[in-house]
């Protein structure tokens, strides 16, 4: 068995989740072997919006650096919550949740961590839901 062995990863070429926002990947297993956790960058353009998803088994962080983004979550997307920089939210495993951006104008840029080391593996995306808030 080799020794474990630290690395410095670049960001990874960006890329649309099923979730439809832009992600950077950083650390993950895919890029540093990660067995445990996933870390990356997510953009959320200006009046844009997520599909209504929930990571199955997963718990999630997000640092929010730049921009006021706000999410829907909850069985029915009932409860509201808003992120402005600075603030740190926790997602708990499998509760749904549709991140949005507000602004007309200015993105949304924040670092999330997930104990998913494949990040998208543990998404379940929940059409159902979708419409409950236009």
């Amino acid at each position: 068995m080799s020794a474990p062995v630290c690395r410095v990863v670049r960001p990874g070429e960006t890329f649309t989740g099923k979730q439809a926002l832009l992600y950077a990947p950083g650390i993950s297993a895919e890029s540093a072997g990660a067995t445990g956790l996933h870390l990356q960058m997510v953009t959320i353009p200006p009046g844009a919006r997520a599909k209504a998803h929930k990571h199955e088994g997963h718990e999630t962080a997000i640092y929010a650096l730049s921009g006021t983004s706000r999410m829907w979550w909850g069985e029915a997307l009932e409860h509201h919550a808003e992120l402005k920089p600075g603030d740190y939210l926790y997602i708990p495993a499998g509760v749904p949740h549709l991140p949005y951006n507000p602004s007309p104008s200015e993105p949304c840029t924040a670092i999330i961590a997930r104990t998913d080391p494949n990040e998208q593996e543990s998404v379940v995306l929940m059409p159902h839901l979708d419409g409950i808030h236009p």
